[in-house]
């Protein structure tokens, strides 16, 4: 329909058919550079990267995880774990970010900072009830 590459989450799909339409050949390469450089299930070429920087007792847990092919991570000199993934939209990232609580900082960019620190907010207010 949109005559572009695209990803779908197999749960989602509710109905498939056979189609006489041959499908497009499309290169490894090609499929790489779409599919593979987002974060979770959102693709897409206009990237950015977070940097998030874990406490140091999370730093043991999160430093065994694989969050992306292409990340980048070091330790820090005091025991924190800095982590830089590429996104295209923040959705999924803002979930696993969420879920490490106050043991994670997002340092950049300002824009998924920003998201995070509404969605805290906006969660305190359910809690102040």
């Amino acid at each position: 329909m949109r005559n572009d590459i695209r990803n779908f989450s197999l749960d989602a799909i509710r109905n498939a058919e056979i189609l006489e339409t041959a499908s497009a050949d499309v290169s490894d390469a090609q499929l790489n550079e779409v599919l593979g450089t987002g974060y979770g299930i959102f693709t897409g070429r206009a990237i950015q990267w977070a940097t998030l920087i874990f406490s140091k007792e999370r730093a043991r847990w999160v430093s065994a995880e694989r969050w992306h092919a292409k990340q980048q991570s070091k330790v820090l000199e005091d025991g924190r774990y800095e982590l830089r993934v590429p996104f295209n939209d923040s959705r999924e990232l803002v979930l696993d970010i969420l879920r490490h609580g106050a043991q994670v900082g997002v340092i950049a960019p300002a824009s998924l900072r920003e998201t995070i620190k509404n969605e805290v907010a906006l969660l305190a207010s359910v809690y102040r009830k």
